[in-house]
């Protein structure tokens, strides 16, 4: 069997809390920024959240706006912006040849506790539910609004991963690539987990939101006050080609998907499970063809939970913890937890790294846990680690579903 091709990262379009732009994002990762805040939430009220700003009449209607979703208006952002950075124009591309890969959580729960509430003052006649409910509502919502809006016929879908989505749109991505089903992958993840007041009820009934009087504080992972997350949304898409194709173009490589992984706990609906992690880490270095001594960053998933925290740690000391080359960070205490966007917008905060020189930290580490500590951890501060060729991102997400991308940093 011949050697599958390599496929490139070349371009990076996002919606951050903190940023909708690689370099506004990485520059605030930088200097310690953080974009959670205040957020009110019809029924559920008073929490805090990580929401997005970003100009979605840049490339949308607001008739577009009016009938689609925040999850497809993410999207549509993020796939113009991605095509933008890479530097690619579809004009005289084959648009049956570009896929369209999206890792979501959750889509359509906003749409419908706005139609069920505003049908509420209606004496719930339905007559009055919105014709636009079901294609706002379909799984592949936010796929479809992307190729409506740039005319792509390919194929285009959305992976159900949890919260591991965001890797697993890019591998599904990577995977078409090499298979020689199309040319071009737009891939990553999104969320519009925010404007559900469900997902904040469920979580709090759970015990799971966090609090803290100072919002930018409430996401802080390995701290041993922590008490829970903040949901947010975001979205970060990539372009993805062979590599090829890409030096064929003469295009600005960010990055070589090395290797990745994805497997189950099989082991409880919401909890965790160290071995299952640690297997996938495991996995994902064997498939890269890379020792653990050889990775230079880990961004762990950590959520800043009690419980999740000390078992991811567990399965970094496990397959990392005599390393001297590691350095272990967080993303999650500058945005909050962006559910299906998370793995990607993860990712891309590091992605910067091997140009830059630099690691961001976890912040908000007042105290750090004992049960949280680990070789290489960067905690307040940036540190320069001007020598990395090695990222490996991790996601996990409910129903015991986990996620670890590779990604290598390009030849000069």
């Amino acid at each position: 069997m011949s050697q599958l091709p390599t496929v490139a990262i070349t371009g990076v379009g996002l919606a951050s809390p903190n940023g909708s732009s690689l370099a506004e994002y990485r520059a605030a990762l930088l200097s310690g920024k953080s974009g959670v805040r205040p957020w009110t939430i019809p029924v559920f009220g008073e929490t805090v959240a990580g929401i997005c700003d970003f100009d979605p009449l840049r490339h949308q209607s607001k008739k577009e706006l009016r009938r689609g979703t925040r999850a497809g208006s993410i999207s549509v952002w993020c796939a113009h912006e991605a095509l933008a950075h890479a530097g690619l124009s579809l004009e005289a591309r084959d648009r049956s040849r570009v896929g369209i890969y999206i890792g979501t959580t959750e889509h359509g729960n906003v749409e419908t506790e706005t139609e069920v509430l505003n049908l509420a003052q209606y004496q719930n006649d339905v007559r009055y539910w919105s014709h636009h409910h079901n294609p706002r509502t379909v799984a592949n919502n936010p796929a479809g609004e992307v190729t409506l809006s740039l005319g792509i016929t390919g194929p285009a879908y959305c992976l159900g991963g949890a919260c591991a989505a965001g890797n697993l749109g890019l591998i599904q991505g990577v995977q078409m690539l090499q298979l020689g089903i199309v040319d071009l992958a737009i891939a990553g993840g999104v969320s519009e987990s925010p404007r559900a007041f469900g997902i904040f009820a469920s979580f709090h009934a759970q015990g799971a939101l966090g609090s803290h009087p100072d919002p930018t504080r409430v996401s802080r992972p390995f701290d041993r006050a922590r008490n829970g997350i903040v949901v947010s949304e975001g979205g970060c898409l990539f372009t993805l080609e062979r590599l090829e194709d890409a030096q064929r173009r003469g295009a600005d490589v960010l990055a070589i998907v090395r290797g990745y992984a994805v497997n189950s706990d099989a082991s409880d609906f919401v909890l965790p499970d160290s071995l299952g992690q640690e297997r996938c880490m495991r996995m994902a270095l064997a498939h890269a063809g890379l020792d653990a001594g050889e990775i230079d960053v880990v961004n762990t998933h950590a959520t800043s939970t009690p419980s999740g925290d000390i078992v991811e740690c567990k399965a970094v000391r496990a397959v990392f913890g005599d390393s001297r080359r590691v350095h272990v960070n967080n993303t999650k205490s500058f945005i909050g937890h962006a559910m299906g966007a998370a793995g990607a917008l993860e990712l891309a905060g590091n992605l910067t790294g091997f140009r830059d020189g630099y690691v961001h930290p976890t912040i908000g580490v007042e105290e750090l846990d004992p049960e949280c500590e680990l070789n290489g951890l960067v905690l307040d501060a940036p540190k320069s680690v001007p020598d990395q060729h090695h990222i490996l991102n991790m996601s996990f997400g409910m129903l015991g579903i986990n996620s670890a991308v590779i990604v290598e940093r390009p030849a000069e």
